[in-house]
């Protein structure tokens, strides 16, 4: 039954990508939205992988999920926090700042 257990990182792929989707079209709510449904499809993955271990083959395609999600979450960090781009040209900026 393991298959079962793929399905819950694919889902939480699915769930991040439109997450992503949110983020790009300021629709914050969707995102909130969407973020819940990973984090009960996480809680559920939890429970699942505590009965049921993963086949050496969907271990890599678990990787790759994971991978996919990181990338995911990075990009939506980055548009829900445009102000980090702000503190990076300041911190990169050569100007002194006298008190």
């Amino acid at each position: 039954m393991s298959q079962l257990l793929i399905n819950y990182y694919k889902a939480i792929e699915d769930s991040s990508a439109k997450m992503l989707d949110a983020a790009r079209s300021e629709d914050w709510e969707q995102v909130v939205r969407f973020e819940g449904a990973c984090a009960v499809l996480i809680e559920q993955l939890r429970a699942r992988a505590a009965q049921e271990q993963l086949h050496p083959e969907q271990r890599a395609e678990k990787t790759r999920i994971m991978q996919r999600i990181l990338n995911n979450d990075a990009q939506i960090r980055y548009l829900a926090e445009p102000w980090l781009m702000h503190c990076e040209q300041n911190l990169e900026s050569p100007h002194q700042f006298l008190h």
